[in-house]
């Protein structure tokens, strides 16, 4: 005795239809869009190398375009900059350059000038890599300095070249005396120099006289020691401001550019002793709500 669903499998395994669809093969919905010819699918090729049939340009339909590759970064202006530079310094790598005491010495735009020149928010770090491009380019040897590099160099220039500016350089008197000029904290000195026995006055009294400190007096006439010319020239010196400590280290800055106008050679000397450097260092304002500059007063809960 056989089951209901094994005479229903019987039944549909003799039916003629279903043996013609087992004989299809599975894939039969691939083989049928193959066999069917594309001609009557497709449409035939478009040729876009002519015109014919196509509507005529409009205003409506076009794509702006920008002008610099650069234009969907953060900072185009700076992209494109520094691009232009990369590409001149590729184009001109090749040329001679020169020592650096041998071209001339170029203030470049600082960087809230090159932010106020181009409009965008640049970065130091970023601003760095142009001025590193410049000074190679800026090496190139004068004589062989191409037109370009040249245009493109004056624009990062600043306005005004603060190594253009020589100072005058002190004469020595009818008199023998050299003229210096020195200043420090809140005083200023102006000393003169000439070849004498080794005397000092400061404001018309001695060297003891003036400083009570042994520093002080050591730091007046530190110039002199360091090139061992205490015994040779005779110092007249007129302080004025500040304290004991400023008044001397002036002192030390006028002495040692007054021995300049009589002996240039001493230079590298004086610039080891530290007597040609001008010290910036001042005492710190005292600040609204603070007892000095920085201290803050006590904290106290109640």
């Amino acid at each position: 005795m056989q089951c209901t669903s094994c005479l229903r499998r019987l039944q549909a395994y003799k039916n003629p239809k279903r043996q013609l669809r087992m004989l299809k093969p599975t894939n039969s919905r691939r083989s049928l869009a193959t066999t069917i010819s594309t001609a009557t699918i497709a449409a035939p090729p478009i040729d876009f190398t002519s015109t014919d049939g196509l509507p005529p340009p409009s205003s409506r339909n076009a794509r702006l375009v920008p002008a610099s590759p650069s234009y969907f970064s953060a900072t185009p202006a700076y992209t494109d900059n520094l691009l232009s530079l990369q590409s001149l310094l590729r184009k001109h790598q090749s040329l001679p350059t020169a020592l650096p005491t041998q071209v001339p010495r170029i203030a470049w735009r600082t960087l809230p000038q090159y932010k106020m020149l181009r409009g965008e928010l640049v970065k130091a770090s970023k601003y760095h890599k142009i001025i590193e491009i410049l000074r190679r380019l800026n090496r190139i040897h004068p004589a062989l300095m191409p037109q370009e590099v040249a245009a493109t160099l004056e624009i990062y220039k600043r306005d005004v070249n603060p190594f253009a500016n020589v100072r005058k350089p002190s004469m020595i008197d009818q008199d023998g005396r050299a003229f210096g000029v020195g200043r420090r904290k809140a005083s200023t000195a102006r000393v003169y120099l000439v070849e004498g026995e080794g005397e000092v006055l400061v404001n018309g009294k001695s060297l003891n006289h003036a400083f009570a400190r042994i520093h002080d007096r050591e730091s007046a006439i530190w110039a002199l020691k360091a090139t061992g010319r205490v015994d040779k020239y005779n110092v007249w010196a007129l302080v004025e401001g500040g304290g004991s400590t400023g008044q001397a280290e002036s002192i030390t800055l006028g002495l040692a550019r007054a021995l300049l106008v009589h002996e240039p050679l001493l230079k590298p000397a004086l610039r080891r002793a530290g007597c040609i450097t001008r010290d910036v260092r001042k005492v710190e304002r005292k600040k609204p709500g603070k007892l000095k500059a920085r201290k803050m007063p006590a904290w106290v809960k109640r």
